[in-house]
């Protein structure tokens, strides 16, 4: 049947009895009968037209059998110039069918394809990544409770508009081309996940145009990303009333028709305006009608907002609250819009216009909804999304999500444009103007003694280059997990320390006692201190910097000595070597050691409240010192810059600075922590404390008095065996911080408190999260670091991780190493 062009005659279109005619024909040349129920669609299809609507057909897999499969894919591959409008595919469980089978038939439909609902569908990993590779022409996508390992949609999805991941729990993190051929997706929901990093899954978003909806978590009364109707107040329903606007089950896609099983096998869908809706933007349309009455009322200025968000407090905005998934469901009904309460000519009250946040109801979070400040994040990272988690993104919102963004959030351009010069980027940086969106809320970067160095611009053009890396580079130490003893057991770390001087070097202590030196830029052995007996885990380990070749180290057991690498074997072997080796008085149960500035004493803390004081030269013990803390001490370090001048940190939840010059029998002065403190180390200029207790309570004081300069205000897990331990990054530009019960690392602008990336560990092999036992900078490569990070039970990994936050992963190869070798700012810590 031909139909007429206005310019010509268009290529002929099939008709429903020629495309069951061809269905016929091939079940014939196939010996297959044909299916009754298949012959019944097509002749509901032509009544459909008769009728003039529009004929969709939905195929149920669950009804199918492997020999009505390439009968069906002849009949299919004429559909794109037939009389039908769209094919769906359907899966209820069971489904017998060959995988292989599935796909030919995906790809036969072609430009019709409209729906593919996979949901609880057990698919093997081939399948998955055939859909991945090479893509599906549909326009809605239903991944639904899928076992996706690694989601890396790098095929053609140019028409898909609608992507549905819930419940895809394998799923734990974003990779940058997993979204890199869906330039219309315009909804995403992966309520659910297990995705948690904020800086990556933004930067993968940001690489769909489109996108106007997300939800990594649902309203209770929302089964679509769309806004939820209440949060509108009287003004959505109206809205939504005129619109006609229908709901997408996400979890079915469509509206189930009443049939007999044995009746029927394809179902022609008569939910013409279902799929209508589906196939448009209806939630964008309406979100631009809600918005538009209120854009004609007078806002406030960000002054105005910047104020009241000062008399009410941030956290009362922001959505750094814990899904609650526990309490009784509030109506949403309850929910007042932000706009309308505007609009009303009331008292602008931003307290009340919070009410949508606190009465909203998370159902289904993904680990990322607990991230603090999570949805003030997103909001200013993707400009464009209009609904996120069901609730509607007006202008208010976002200028409050901006406020808080640039309160306790740095700007990482991920995006910029390559046109932007260098200059222009170092120059936002230092007064403070990097986001354009909240340059006026940015205070003013506080000067300090690295400004006048050598290697300002190269820190600041390291910084540019660090902001433009979402993805950074992770890879254990060489060679490590290789080393063996003999009987094959794997040498496993404890405890590390780059070298101060040598930037290719750093040191080991092993559980089991061994001490490694290691050219960690290529993975040989320097040397290796086999365990003698006398030592069990060593956990102290420190150089001397006037002597670089030795070093001392101290195990749990008490025992510490002094070796020299220029005596160690070049190699994993049991022969001990006396050579070069120093003993001293044993200190029970030792946790930490530190050689203060001019290498002649170094002091032993541990299980204990009590600190000794060795020296070095006439290798004895000169001093204990007792009852410091009222509870065990857990480090004890000295400054960088003066040989007296030590801090101790304890369970007791106190830090106290000492003076040797003094006999420490008072200490300079004592601060407080509200949990046991875990840790302290100076800034490598000495003018800075860095305190870390348990469950990630980290702050830094200032020295001359111990008064708080900066609390980084990271979210606590609520155990109390959550032990944190933090250092110093780039000087003191920032900070690192890691936790024994979670697998990320936090990295902290040092001067404004506020969270620059999050580094989260996998395993490479099982992909089973690593969890933080201790952390270093890179005294020598900005924006380094290495992680000594440990899988839990049954496999008890442990390795050493080098970070590279300068290098993404996805590029990695092609980066020296070597790049951006600097003289270290400070030493120790």
């Amino acid at each position: 049947m031909g139909r007429a062009g206005s310019s010509g005659t268009a290529p002929s279109c099939m008709d429903l009895s020629s495309l069951e005619s061809r269905y016929l024909d091939s079940c014939c040349r196939h010996e297959v009968p044909p299916n009754s129920e298949v012959l019944s669609c097509f002749s509901k299809a032509k009544t459909q037209k008769c009728c003039r609507r529009k004929c969709s057909i939905v195929v149920s897999l669950n009804q199918l059998k492997d020999d009505d499969i390439s009968p069906l894919i002849d009949a299919f591959l004429a559909v794109d110039s037939s009389d039908i409008d769209a094919v769906d595919i359907l899966h209820e469980s069971p489904c017998n069918l060959n995988e292989e089978h599935i796909m030919s038939l995906l790809h036969a439909i072609n430009l019709k394809l409209r729906i593919v609902d996979l949901q609880d569908m057990s698919l093997e990993q081939d399948l998955l990544w055939d859909i991945c590779q090479h893509g599906l022409s549909c326009e809605i996508l239903n991944l639904r409770s899928t076992h996706i390992q690694k989601l890396n949609l790098v095929g053609n999805f140019t028409r898909l508009h609608t992507l549905n991941l819930d419940f895809c729990t394998s799923i734990t993190s974003l990779h940058s081309d997993c979204f890199s051929c869906m330039p219309n997706l315009m909804r995403l929901s992966m309520c659910e996940t297990r995705v948690v990093d904020l800086w990556t899954t933004t930067a993968a978003l940001l690489k769909l145009p489109s996108l106007v909806e997300l939800r990594f978590q649902n309203c209770l009364c929302c089964k679509d990303t769309g806004p939820c109707p209440a949060s509108f107040g009287k003004k959505g329903n109206t809205a939504c009333e005129k619109l006609g606007l229908a709901q997408l089950n996400m979890g079915s896609l469509i509206e189930p028709l009443p049939f007999n099983a044995e009746d029927t096998l394809i179902q022609v869908s008569h939910a013409d305006g279902l799929h209508s809706n589906l196939l448009s933007p209806p939630s964008a349309l309406m979100i631009n009608e809600v918005h538009t009455g209120s854009n004609e009322v007078s806002v406030a200025s960000e002054t105005d907002i910047s104020s009241c968000l000062q008399n009410i407090g941030l956290l009362e905005l922001s959505s750094n609250v814990l899904p609650n998934l526990n309490e009784k469901v509030k109506l949403q009904n309850e929910i007042e819009d932000i706009h309308e309460y505007i609009a009303s000519g009331c008292t602008w009250d931003l307290k009340n216009s919070t009410t949508a946040l606190k009465n909203y109801s998370s159902h289904h979070p993904s680990p990322i909804c607990f991230e603090k400040h999570y949805r003030e994040y997103i909001i200013v990272s993707l400009p464009h999304l209009k609904v996120l988690d069901n609730l509607p993104i007006g202008q208010m919102d976002k200028k409050m999500a901006r406020i808080i963004f640039s309160k306790y959030y740095e700007y990482l351009p991920y995006n910029q444009q390559h046109k932007e010069s260098v200059a222009s980027i170092l120059q936002k940086r230092e007064i403070g103007t990097c986001g354009a969106c909240y340059q006026n809320f940015c205070k003013p970067k506080e000067k300090y003694l690295y400004q006048k160095s050598q290697y300002v611009f190269q820190r600041a053009l390291t910084a540019a280059k660090f902001g433009s890396a979402a993805w950074p580079h992770l890879h254990p130490l060489y060679n490590l997990s290789n080393l063996n003893k003999e009987g094959s057991e794997q040498l496993r770390p404890r405890q590390f320390e780059y070298h101060p001087s040598d930037p290719s070097l750093m040191v080991f202590g092993t559980l089991d006692g061994e001490v490694v030196v290691m050219n960690h830029e290529n993975g040989k052995i320097v040397g290796f201190i086999p365990s003698t007996g006398t030592m069990n885990s060593v956990l102290g380990l420190c150089w001397l910097k006037m002597y670089p070749s030795k070093l001392i180290a101290g195990s749990d057991n008490g025992s510490l000595k002094l070796f020299d690498i220029k005596y160690m074997l070049p190699k994993v072997a049991d022969v001990n070597c006396s050579s070069g080796v120093v003993s001293f008085d044993d200190f029970e149960p030792l946790t930490s050691v530190h050689v203060n500035s001019t290498d002649d004493q170094f002091l032993a803390s541990g299980y204990s409240k009590d600190v000794a004081l060795y020296d070095i030269n006439s290798r004895r013990r000169i001093q204990l010192f007792t009852n410091m803390h009222r509870e065990p001490i857990n480090v004890a370090k000295f400054s960088h810059h003066s040989p007296f001048i030590f801090a101790t940190s304890s369970f007791d939840r106190d830090v106290k600075l000492w003076d040797l010059r003094q006999k420490p029998e008072q200490p300079c002065y004592t601060a407080s922590s509200s949990r046991g403190n875990v840790m302290v180390c100076f800034s490598p200029d000495d003018q800075y404390l860095l305190v870390s207790a348990v469950d990630n309570e980290v702050k830094q004081l200032l020295t001359v008095d111990g008064r708080l300069h900066m609390n980084f205000e990271i979210t606590s897990t609520g155990s109390a065996h959550n032990y944190t331990r933090s250092y110093y990054l780039n000087g003191r530009d920032h900070i690192i911080s890691g936790s024994c019960d979670e697998n990320v690392v936090r990295v902290c602008c040092a001067q404004t408190g506020r969270r620059v990336k999050d580094i989260y560990l996998e395993d490479s092999d099982s992909g089973n999260s690593l969890f933080v036992q201790s952390l270093r900078g890179d005294p020598f490569r900005l924006f380094h670091m290495s992680v000594l990070a440990a899988s839990k039970r049954p496999s008890s990994k442990c390795e050493i991780i080098k970070v590279n936050l300068l290098s993404s992963s996805h590029s990695a190869k092609g980066y020296s190493y070597g790049q951006n070798i600097r003289t270290s700012f400070g030493l120790g810590g």
